[in-house]
């Protein structure tokens, strides 16, 4: 078999996986212990994302035509990439967050929506909550005044309601007054 004919079926492989993707971070993952790779791919997978090791010339076969052709110029020495199909931000969050914990995983660049992130601006992206905390949140200061408007009129109606009880018997002493 031809070496072409072996690669083909990778290089489909990574099409497949940018194809779905809205977000790819690359990183360097020399250095990481085999225990701190298996924790870190464990992560990954909960959240939904591929994170796979390619030879770099395969993912530049891989990338061309696409936005993810932008990280071509980064891939030197060895990489790992982190595809997202869901969430944007996951694969940054996470990687950053386990990159606190070991120190030897660094990023290398990213591509988001179609848009390159260098490392600084991966670091940026980490920040940012995942969807489901974002519509959370819009959700809750959506609810607030609904809430508030609710207390507000409960009480002018608890208080109304007062004044109208105390009214029911001064018009009813005010009638057997005018009868006698």
């Amino acid at each position: 078999m031809a070496k072409v004919e072996l690669k083909q079926p990778i290089v489909e492989e990574i099409k497949g996986y940018a194809a779905d993707a809205k977000a790819a971070v690359l990183v360097d993952y020399r250095g990481l212990t085999v225990e701190q790779d298996t924790k870190l791919r464990r992560k990954l997978r909960e959240a939904g994302i591929v994170y796979k090791v390619y030879k770099n010339t395969m993912l530049v076969r891989a990338f061309e035509g696409t936005d993810f052709e932008q990280l071509d110029k980064d891939l030197e020495g060895p990489t790992a990439i982190a595809f997202s199909s869901e969430d944007e931000t996951a694969p940054a969050r996470i990687l950053s967050e386990f990159a606190k914990e070991a120190e030897d995983l660094q990023f290398k660049s990213a591509v988001v929506g179609g848009t390159y992130y260098d490392e600084a601006g991966i670091q940026t992206l980490a920040k940012i909550p995942s969807r489901d905390v974002l519509i959370s949140k819009l959700l809750g200061s959506m609810q607030s005044p609904v809430t508030n408007l609710a207390r507000v009129l409960n009480q002018i109606a608890e208080k109304g309601g007062a004044a109208d009880g105390a009214a029911e018997p001064a018009a009813e002493a005010a009638e057997e007054q005018a009868a006698e």
